[in-house]
């Protein structure tokens, strides 16, 4: 489960399945890519593995009286420790594996496949209503009013822009002018031309407009059919890290130099061993319990291994700092869990060993005793009629029980899902942070403000989890079968599991509009920060090309907010109906006059056009034009992503972005992702209470295993109509609902079929 949380992770990070989506990929090549994102996470996920692994497996004996039992046979308990030495060991080479040689490998191998499928990929992907910058080394924007698909895709309403120098456009003796050279055509048929990285038009009923170097000089040409072909940008290629891509060889030798390389290099080194030095610390754990001690065991799990990553971070700031020397500071954790691991060997068999675990666990619970009888009595009771007291519905004492071990399994498991994510995250910006000369208190400020996203993200997968280890293990100690035996049926068992479920989904949503968006403002310019890249515009008047409140285009070369004056403006007045020029106007400069409410033209001219003719021409000093009533606020777009923002703030956003000719099919999808997504908290509930039921007998782990399997295709599903949504094969609302309904109709099915 941890290397699936990671594998999520990074491939959210990579935006692997989202260039698999718009590239004609295999499915080998798929699976390799999928493949190549395991090393890293199987680096830090092996070692809690280990460790899991040893405190369930021995504290389940020691639970059961099996070591005692060892220990009357005269066999002492320090027998255990050599299976679990060789356990530890292959756990070892695994992640030395992955460490030294797979997760280079896999870095390097990554961005190679990346760079192929970005070059075989056709970049002229074309959106409705969105001005594309892409082709013709950005000399050229393209603006569609509509795509048809089909096998030979139709576009209407075209509207092509040549921003090329006038010399580079200069034929014979005809020197043009400034202002761009237009193509305009009702219609046209887009063939892609994968070979030369191209898109090959046939224009249908179009026009073209150019300005001549003198003012009274325009030329507007009309022709029937015409070809045109656009030239796309070359794919942007993939950049790989310096030292994370290295071998480790190559690595060895560079770290003499660089304390970045020295860090990278102590890092593969020393994290392999903790599989057997946390096995250590985990075998005297697991044997001096004397409860059942699975829930517990995984507590211990989570706290060892914060300990051990918290203080290795903390450590390598120091050495950052040059506080501290690299290998001490790197190899100190190791050595703090050897010297523990070696005491607590040596008092294995000492008389009157202490149940350590039991004792804190024992602790936790009086300490949480004694905050539920403050509360308790701070809360007036409520009683209820005697004659409803045995009503099936109303909260019963199993009731209690039930939600109890819930809720223990889902904050275990949210919590562990959470503190494994931020340390990976924290391994893969350590080289930036070091290398940028980020303080590593900037680095723990990222991380908080990164844990309300991860806690959104997660806690779908934490309740299909703890649904299904609580009813595993209440079916593996036939305590189901006694509740059914007293009549309660299933359906009744999973009420409060179901009721807490649907709580969470709606605490989802509302935790995702109010705390979601900000924190995520906030981690993500601290990111930004430590990844060395400059600080984010949110402003873009650098937009050139913006579709007005009416069937207009605004081109300008610089716009001032602070002054409101656009320089160099024209303004393409088209038909509606056809989609033909009927108005040029063209100034050096026009200047907001709120007083007015309108834009004061500078220095220009104005043409009226019908067809190929031009009916008016007027040269102007200072004129203002009504109609053109947009502010200077229409043009300053703010630059957001979603997740900074709650669903009122992106529907506005994506009604502004829309109306000046920008692609929100994107936004249009994560719009209704903001409700659908909080509902898998209960879906996966639902589809979860069925399996839990079915796998019980097999124990908790089965139902971890049966989870793992429905994460992933809970993942893929969703993950496929996103991209689907995306590529505007799908509409944004079904693209985003489609997989809360696939696995909500799975899960009534299933709930259905239940035998109760």
């Amino acid at each position: 489960m941890f290397t699936f949380v990671l594998f999520l992770q990074r491939l959210s990070a990579n935006k692997l399945f989202e260039l698999l989506a718009r590239s004609s990929a295999n499915w080998q090549t798929v699976a390799y890519l999928f493949s190549l994102v395991l090393p890293p996470a199987l680096t830090f996920s092996v070692p809690v593995g280990v460790l899991v692994g040893v405190l369930i497996g021995l504290s389940r004996m020691a639970s059961d009286g099996e070591i005692t039992a060892m220990r009357a046979a005269g066999v002492p308990s320090r027998k255990v420790i050599l299976p679990v030495i060789i356990f530890a060991v292959l756990g070892t080479c695994v992640a030395g594996a992955c460490s030294l040689v797979l997760t280079p490998l896999s870095i390097r191998e990554t961005y190679h496949v990346f760079n192929r499928l970005l070059a075989a990929q056709m970049t002229a992907e074309v959106l409705p209503r969105v001005f594309e910058e892409q082709f013709a080394n950005n000399n050229t924007i393209l603006y569609v009013g509509d795509v048809i698909a089909g096998p030979v895709v139709r576009w209407r309403n075209i509207f092509i822009a040549d921003t090329t120098t006038p010399e580079q456009r200069k034929r014979g003796a005809r020197e043009p002018g400034d202002a761009p050279r237009l193509t305009i055509a009702s219609e046209a048929i887009a063939v892609p031309d994968v070979a030369r990285n191209r898109v090959q038009l046939h224009l249908i009923n179009g026009t073209t407009h150019e300005v001549g170097k003198e003012t009274s000089e325009y030329l507007i040409t009309s022709f029937p059919q015409g070809d045109q072909a656009l030239e796309a940008e070359p794919p942007a290629r993939v950049k790989a890290k310096a030292y994370v891509e290295m071998d480790t060889p190559v690595l060895w030798k560079e770290a003499a130099g660089s304390i970045d390389a020295r860090i990278e290099l102590h890092q593969r080194l020393a994290l392999p061993p903790a599989c057997l030095l946390l096995a250590l610390v985990g075998v005297p754990l697991a044997i001096s319990t004397r409860k059942a001690g699975k829930s517990a065991a995984v507590v211990m799990t989570v706290a060892l291994a914060f300990l051990y990553y918290m203080s290795l971070i903390s450590l390598i700031g120091l050495a950052r700092q040059r506080t501290l020397p690299v290998p001490v500071a790197v190899w100190m954790p190791n050595a703090a869990l050897a010297l523990c691991g070696i005491l607590l060997l040596f008092r294995l068999e000492l008389p009157g060993d202490k149940d350590l675990i039991t004792y804190l666990e024992n602790l936790l619970r009086v300490w949480v005793g004694r905050i539920r009888g403050r509360i308790t009595r701070s809360v007036p009771p409520i009683r209820l009629d005697t004659r409803l007291r045995g009503f099936p519905m109303l909260p019963q004492v199993i009731d209690t029980y039930i939600l109890n071990s819930f809720l223990f399994y889902f904050v275990t498991l949210l919590a562990s899902f959470v503190v494994m994510t931020e340390v990976y995250n924290f391994f893969e910006l350590l080289g930036d942070m070091v290398r940028n000369k980020i303080a590593m208190s900037r680095m723990f400020t990222y991380l908080f403000f990164l844990t309300p996203k991860l806690i959104y993200d997660l806690t779908p997968a934490s309740v299909l989890v703890a649904v299904l280890v609580t009813f595993g293990v209440m079916t593996k100690q036939n305590e189901v079968t006694a509740m059914k035996a007293c009549g309660v049926s299933l359906y009744r068992m999973a009420a409060p599991v179901l009721l807490i479920s649907a709580v969470l989904s709606l605490a989802l949503f509302a935790f995702d509009h109010t705390y979601v968006p900000e924190a995520n403002i906030k981690q993500d310019a601290i990111r930004n920060e430590i990844k060395g890249r400059a600080a984010q515009t949110w402003l873009r008047p650098e937009r050139k090309w913006i579709f007005g409140r009416g069937s207009r285009i605004y081109y300008y070369k610089y716009f001032d907010p602070a002054e409101s004056v656009m320089v160099g403006v024209s303004v393409y007045e088209l038909d509606s109906r056809t989609f033909r020029l009927h108005r040029h106007i063209s100034a050096e400069r026009a200047r907001w006059e709120p007083a007015l409410g309108s834009w004061v033209f500078q220095n220009g001219w104005m043409r009226d056009i019908d067809g190929i003719r031009v009916t008016d021409f007027r040269v102007f000093q200072a004129t203002t034009f009504k109609e053109l009533d947009e502010p200077p606020n229409y043009f300053l777009k703010e630059v957001k992503q979603d997740k900074q923002m709650n669903f009122r703030q992106l529907a506005a956003y994506i009604l502004e972005l829309q109306q000046s000719g920008f692609d929100t099919v994107r936004l249009q999808v994560q719009y209704y992702r903001k409700f659908s997504v909080p509902m898998f908290a209960f879906i996966m509930a639902v589809i979860s209470v069925p399996f839990a039921f079915l796998t019980g007998n097999r124990g908790a782990m089965a139902g971890v295993g049966v989870s793992l399997g429905i994460a992933v295709a809970y993942w893929a599903v969703s993950q496929l109509f996103e991209q689907i949504g995306n590529l505007n094969q799908l509409p944004a609302l079904l693209a985003a609902w489609s997989p809360v309904a696939v696995f909500s109709l799975a899960g009534v099915y299933l709930l259905a079929r239940m035998r109760t």
